[in-house]
């Protein structure tokens, strides 16, 4: 099933949203040509998506020209895109026994995908490859493990993971693991234990980037408390515009940015928009219902489970009443004004989200993002920053921890 339950995520009704970051803002014409300067120059880097799902149940292939999914060959052309990290993502209640497995199933099908369209997609695993690949005119294809419980409590795992690719593991999901506590779960550990402090050294001797979406507030300030290099947040928003507890505070923005890290706004409309939260507050409960019945249905059947998962959103979207796209420049405005131009970026959960604003309903829509936020001022050096510019400087630094801890001097 898609990863599309919120129920344990959605617990508060968003607040107000802000107003833009700046008084001033360029007139439409002046907004297009910065736009489409920056759209021609900056290397976009999306940090999440769960389209590997597709591609493993459902016999997705990336290229296919009519896709009905918000990640795909064509749609990244027409959106500018230049690196997309794919979510190696196992639900929760999966069998402890098969979660490494499922992982490598999904690690494979990506290579898979990558080999069969080398023409355009490129796998990278440091920064200078996603920068080798965009001037070669490729995609590159990078990958993060989402939750630590898929390490089944052995550091040797993230060893395997990090040998086959993935540069970043997200230290929970929606439940707590056996050494860190989740947002979407009852606190357990009062943080990071011991042992989850060894899975942040590991993860920085590695040179694989710690990503704190999904985690509680405490794991988050342990994890900085731990971490000898920067550290991400994967595809998390506001909380001072929606009070989630999967999004930031003003206070984790801040940390973050002395960190060092970086913040990828999530495009999740429940982590967006007041209105779309609370009218799903009202039916979550149904809804979880609703897929759980078809989990036992079809549980033998990967990819009619997911169909029906999409069926069972679309009887309920009508309810929702879905925000414009602008809601995400509003994120932006406020983690900027937060943790300053260096410490934000995008990270738009596609493929993982039932449902998109409108007019980012998939990754073809980013450049009406771009525009949105030149309209709002933003400089072209500000703009390929949070396009980009900002993750390739935390994967630099990440990389650079890494190669002095493993050094012998």
């Amino acid at each position: 099933m898609q990863k599309s339950r919120r129920l344990l995520e959605i617990l508060f009704v968003c607040g107000l949203a802000a107003g833009p970051l700046f008084s001033s803002q360029r007139p439409p014409a002046e907004a297009e040509k910065t736009a489409e300067k920056v759209l021609l120059q900056a290397i976009i880097i999306d940090t999440h998506a769960d389209t590997p799902q597709m591609m493993l149940d459902e016999g997705y292939d990336l290229a296919q020209p009519d896709s009905p999914f918000m990640i795909s060959v064509p749609k990244m052309r027409q959106g500018h895109l230049g690196a997309e990290f794919f979510s190696i993502w196992v639900d929760v209640g999966w069998p402890k026994q098969e979660l490494i497995h499922r992982a490598l199933d999904l690690i494979d099908v990506v290579y898979e995908q990558a080999g069969r369209h080398s023409d355009v997609l490129g796998m990278a695993t440091t920064a200078d490859e996603i920068v080798r690949l965009h001037l070669q005119g490729k995609f590159a294809i990078l990958m993060g493990v989402e939750g630590g419980h898929i390490i089944q409590d052995d550091l040797r795992a993230l060893d395997i993971y990090y040998r086959l690719g993935v540069r970043y593991m997200t230290l929970t999901h929606t439940a707590n693991t056996e050494w860190a506590d989740s947002s979407g779960d009852k606190p357990k550990w009062n943080g990071l234990t011991n042992f989850g402090k060894q899975v942040v050294e590991r993860m920085n001797r590695l040179g694989m980037m710690v990503d704190i979406s999904h985690v509680s507030d405490k794991t988050f300030y342990d994890t900085l408390a731990a971490t000898k290099a920067p550290v991400i947040a994967s595809h998390s928003s506001c909380r001072a515009l929606c009070d989630v507890p999967r999004n930031m505070t003003d206070d984790m923005i801040r940390a973050l940015a002395k960190n060092g890290g970086v913040m990828d706004i999530n495009f999740y409309p429940g982590f967006l928009s007041p209105d779309f939260a609370a009218a799903y507050k009202k039916v979550a409960p149904q809804i979880h219902a609703d897929e759980s019945a078809a989990e036992k249905q079809y549980a033998n059947d990967r990819k009619r489970l997911a169909e029906e998962s999409r069926n069972i959103w679309a009887r309920y979207a009508s309810q929702f009443p879905a925000p414009s796209y602008t809601t995400i420049a509003d994120h932006i405005d406020h983690a900027v004004q937060v943790a300053g131009i260096d410490h934000v970026g995008l990270g738009s959960d596609f493929d993982g989200i039932d449902s998109a604003p409108k007019g980012m309903e998939d990754v073809s829509k980013l450049p009406d993002l771009v525009r949105e936020l030149a309209r709002r001022g933003y400089s072209e050096e500000d703009l390929k920053k949070i396009l980009g510019g900002n993750l390739l400087r935390v994967m630099r630094q990440v990389e650079r921890v890494g190669r002095e801890m493993r050094s012998p001097n």
